[in-house]
């Protein structure tokens, strides 16, 4: 222990190339022990290593053809998508296109449809005005000739005797009677 404790408090001190031991002195052992073992790894892991490496060459190969094998079908199916996209993209624009016109025809049917109808309203509107007017002047004209006709009546009852009554109501019966004649 004691030349242990020696070696670590001088580092100075190599040991005598008689006596054989353990160099503990980091300093200087390390370059020595890590050229040895380099130097038995390159001449006896030479091979190992070029194995390994030369796997590990072949993997990194296969992957990248892989992925240049995903990235070309990747290209494929984006152009093909592309492709579709546009085909989609006119077929919108003529169904908007077309969507459109059809729009435009249903409006002009509506448009046409709508004013005939207001024209078939109107119309009725009208003859039914006519008729409420003609059916107004009828009532307005027996209502006039009724009350002339009483006004008449009154004004006869009251002018005329029994003897120039009786004459004139032959006489408006024979004039009804010849009338009637004509007219059969």
């Amino acid at each position: 222990m004691k030349n242990i404790t020696d070696s670590f408090v001088s580092l100075g001190h190599w040991p005598s190339a008689s006596s054989f031991g353990f160099n503990t002195d980091i300093l200087a052992t390390n370059p020595i022990n890590l050229s040895v073992v380099l130097g038995v790894l390159i001449y006896f892991g030479k091979g190992v290593l070029t194995d390994l490496l030369d796997n590990r060459k072949q993997r990194i190969l296969s992957t990248i053809r892989n992925s240049e094998e995903l990235r070309r079908g990747a290209v494929e199916q984006l152009e093909r998508a592309r492709s579709r996209l546009r085909k989609v993209e006119m077929e919108a624009d003529e169904y908007r296109r077309n969507g459109y016109s059809e729009i435009e025809r249903e409006k002009e049917n509506l448009i046409n449809a709508t004013c005939d109808s207001l024209e078939r309203l109107e119309n009725y509107k009208n003859e039914t005005l006519h008729f409420e007017q003609q059916r107004a002047i009828s009532q307005v004209r027996q209502r006039v000739f009724q009350q002339a006709l009483q006004g008449a009546l009154g004004t006869l009852n009251s002018c005329l005797n029994s003897e120039l009554h009786f004459r004139t109501i032959s006489a408006n019966i024979g004039i009804l009677r010849s009338m009637e004649e004509i007219t059969d």
